[in-house]
């Protein structure tokens, strides 16, 4: 089973795929829950993929914590970590530029944990109640398939590139 980890990323790339096919078909027929369904699975598979890259770079190495459970644990550069690998590197500064594709896919991610909350205003008459209803479907879907089909596209990019690197002969 040398090429495991290999197999978890290059499954995880396909059911982004497939999830980002539905979100499409979805659209089509103007169906909210779907949409947003299949918007969480794409996101969802895509860190699973970001995560299974990471593993494969990181068993690569050797390095310690190469299993892992998130990938911001693999990317947050502490004292210790004086030289990460190229790669992890690269990753790491990748995460590090807000604008960046990278980021913008761990910040999509972790707001899929953030719950729903009313926008903030300030409170300036005493009889309105200090708790709101929030309802999920008042939320705009801040990403577009568009967005998140090159996010998959230059993880595949990135993870080829990897592969030619770390290959052992």
């Amino acid at each position: 089973m040398a090429h495991e980890r290999y197999t978890r990323t290059n499954q995880k790339l396909y059911f982004a795929g497939l999830a980002l096919n539905n979100w499409r078909r979805a659209e089509e027929q103007c169906t909210q829950g779907p949409v947003q369904a299949e918007r969480e699975a794409c996101l969802f598979h895509l860190y699973g993929a970001l995560l299974g890259l990471c593993h494969e770079v990181a068993g690569y190495y050797r390095l310690p914590g190469a299993n892992a459970s998130r990938v911001e644990l693999l990317l947050t550069r502490s004292p210790q970590d004086s030289s990460p690998s190229p790669e992890l590197a690269e990753l790491m500064e990748l995460a590090g530029q807000p604008q960046s594709w990278l980021a913008q896919l761990l910040a999509a991610h972790a707001a899929l944990f953030e719950p729903p909350r009313a926008p903030a205003r300030a409170k300036t008459d005493p009889s309105l109640p200090l708790i709101e209803a929030v309802g999920v479907d008042d939320e705009v879907a801040p990403l577009s398939a568009d967005e998140v089909a090159a996010w998959r596209q230059q993880l595949k990019e990135l993870t080829l590139r990897y592969r030619e690197s770390l290959t052992e002969w």
